[in-house]
């Protein structure tokens, strides 16, 4: 084989990857970090613990594997927020984009809320070169809105976290939320209808 040339995974290979990579997020986001196991997840995932060991080094290749995939995933609908439309409207749709991923994502939500309950030991450089700055620049965006009246007076970091809380509790408690709405098909709309509501009447003027 020529000097750069990479063998292309096969398409059993590829399939196997996400197979396990699927199974680990059930796992993990259920059991934790330090309850998962590879035994766990070699049965999740239809495979032996062998072969889960010829496609990644160990438990904890699998977990940063899952993360890297989440993080850009996990950011995109800060990136979204668009500084040149409408104050209370951009608001609003980022508050739905991250109910909308509490709904579709419920264990990758869990899974990172996981990692960071844990002290964020694998995503705390994340935090720090690619969060912070994107925080800061939409902080940035929403006081400008503030200073210039068209939403009322907020800190926009208090906002942002105060989003995050209220959209994510619905996947990293969905146990508890299920029961407690008896398992409610509308609850989703429901939610969306709620949040609306309140963020409106927190942010217009």
């Amino acid at each position: 084989m020529p000097d750069g040339d990479v063998k292309k995974p096969s398409r059993i290979q590829r399939r196997n990857r996400g197979l396990i990579l699927d199974a680990a997020l059930d796992v993990f986001s259920t059991h934790g970090y330090r309850g998962a196991t590879l035994d766990q997840i070699a049965e999740a995932a239809g495979l032996s613990k062998p072969n889960i060991l010829y496609y990644f080094d160990g438990k904890e290749d699998i977990h940063v594997t899952l993360l890297n995939q989440l993080l850009g995933t996990w950011q995109d609908p800060l990136v979204t927020l668009n500084p040149d439309g409408e104050a209370l409207a951009e608001i609003l749709c980022y508050v739905r984009r991250k109910l909308d991923m509490a709904r579709d994502l419920p264990r990758e939500s869990r899974l990172f809320a996981g990692e960071i309950l844990r002290g964020a030991p694998r995503v705390t450089p994340y935090l720090a070169s690619d969060l912070q700055p994107l925080f800061d620049e939409k902080c940035a965006v929403i006081k400008t809105w503030v200073d210039k009246g068209q939403l009322a007076p907020v800190d926009p970091r208090h906002l942002i976290f105060s989003i995050w809380a209220t959209t994510q509790h619905y996947a990293d408690f969905a146990v508890q939320v299920k029961v407690l709405l008896k398992d409610d098909p509308d609850s989703h709309k429901d939610a969306a209808r709620h949040l609306d509501a309140m963020f409106t009447r927190l942010l217009t003027p």
